[in-house]
C-alpha cells in the first residue's frame, strides 16, 4: 500500500519504519528535517510526560520503552544509552502504573530525598540522544527503500498516496483546524558534567530534570503552555538553574556550553484515530506534549495495526 507521512519527527520517521517494515511503500512529506525539526530539541528521557490518556499512553510508552531498551544493545549507533534518574514529590503518590513493567524501579528511602521533597522513586530508562537518534531514524527509513520529500502541506486532500499517517505535531492547528493543539514552550541548557544519575521533578508548575548524554548533560526545564516565543531567555535559565541546584547542588556553572529552545506540541489528549477524508483514510497521530519520544514506537505499532485492519 502507498503511504504518505507527514512529518519528520520523531513520531513521523517511527511511523515511516514500522510501515516499511511491514511491506508498505512509504514516502515522508514534510517542511522541515533533522536537524531542524521539534524533535531534535527533545531532552530526551523514556517517562511519560504531559500526555493522556493514561491508559493508552501506558501502554504505548511501554512498547517504546521495549523498543528503545533493545536498541542500547542491538544498535548502539542509535544513539540509546540505558541510565538510572530519580523523581521526587513533594507530596506522597500511588507509584506510577508502569513501575512494574521497567528496569529497576523502587521507591527512595528517605536520606536519598533532597530537602523540600517527601517521596519518590528510581528507576532505569533510556535516555536518547537526539543529534544521533534523528539522523539514524532517517537512515533506517532509507535503508528499508522510503523516499523523503520537502513540501509544506496546506491541505490533507493534496496529499498523494492511498492512505496518510498525519504526524505534523503542532502544525496539526492549521493542517486539521485543531485548537486543542498548543505550544508548551521548553528551554533547555546545555552542560558539560555528568551528575551521574538523571534527577526529576516532573510536576508541571515546578518541572525541572538533568538528563546525562554521553557528551553534555540536559538542564531543564519549562512548559510555557501557548508561549510560541523561540528566544533563549535569561530569566528561564536563571530559574532552570535555581530549581537544577536544589537537586544537584554540585552543578558547575562555568561549565554551561549553550542551550535551546522547542515547542511541545501538547494536547488534552494523544489524537490517534482514523478519519475518511474525500473517500480516503488519514491516520492522525499527533498531540504527543512531552513524551513524543516516550510513546514514539507504541504509537506507531498502533497505527500500522489501525491501516491493517482498514485494508
Amino acid at each position: 500500500m502507498r503511504c504518505t507521512v507527514l512529518g519528520a519527527g520523531v513520531s513521523g520517521l517511527s511511523c515511516a519504519v514500522r510501515l516499511l517494515e511491514e511491506g508498505h511503500d512509504v514516502e515522508v512529506i514534510s517542511d522541515r528535517f533533522s536537524p531542524d525539526t521539534v524533535s531534535d530539541i527533545a531532552a530526551a528521557i523514556w517517562y511519560p510526560f504531559l500526555t493522556a490518556p493514561a491508559d493508552r499512553a501506558d501502554t504505548w510508552g511501554l512498547v517504546t520503552y521495549a523498543e528503545l531498551e533493545r536498541l542500547t544493545t542491538e544498535n548502539p549507533e542509535s544513539g540509546v544509552r540505558m541510565r538510572d534518574g530519580r523523581e521526587y514529590l513533594r507530596r506522597e503518590v500511588e507509584p506510577p502504573a508502569w513501575g512494574d513493567d521497567i528496569a529497576a524501579f523502587s521507591i527512595l528511602d528517605r536520606e536519598d530525598i533532597p530537602e523540600g521533597y517527601v517521596f519518590g522513586w528510581q528507576f532505569r530508562a533510556p535516555v536518547i540522544e537526539m543529534p544521533l537518534y534523528m539522523p539514524w531514524l532517517r537512515s533506517r527509513v532509507e535503508s528499508l527503500g522510503g523516499t523523503f520529500t520537502q513540501s509544506f502541506v496546506k491541505d490533507l486532500s493534496e496529499v498523494p498516496g492511498e492512505v496518510v499517517v498525519n504526524c505534523v505535531g503542532l502544525g496539526a492547528r492549521e493542517l486539521c483546524q485543531d485548537n486543542e493543539v498548543r505550544p508548551a514552550r521548553g528551554q533547555v541548557i546545555f552542560l558539560e558534567q555528568d551528575p551521574g544519575i538523571g534527577h526529576f521533578d516532573q510536576q508541571p508548575e515546578t518541572l525541572t530534570y538533568t538528563i546525562p548524554r554521553s557528551d553534555v548533560t540536559v538542564l531543564g526545564g519549562t512548559a510555557q503552555v501557548d508561549d510560541w516565543g523561540m528566544d533563549i531567555r535569561p530569566e528561564d535559565n536563571a530559574l532552570i538553574l535555581e530549581k537544577v541546584e536544589a537537586l544537584w547542588p554540585e552543578l558547575d556553572r562555568s561549565k554551561i556550553i549553550g542551550g535551546a529552545v522547542g515547542l511541545r506540541p501538547s494536547r488534552s489528549e494523544v489524537r490517534l484515530e482514523v478519519e475518511t477524508i474525500d473517500g480516503r483514510k488519514v491516520f492522525h497521530n499527533y498531540g504527543h506534549g512531552g513524551a513524543g519520544v516516550t510513546l514514539s514506537w507504541g504509537c506507531a505499532e498502533e497505527v500500522v495495526e489501525l491501516i491493517s485492519q482498514s485494508a
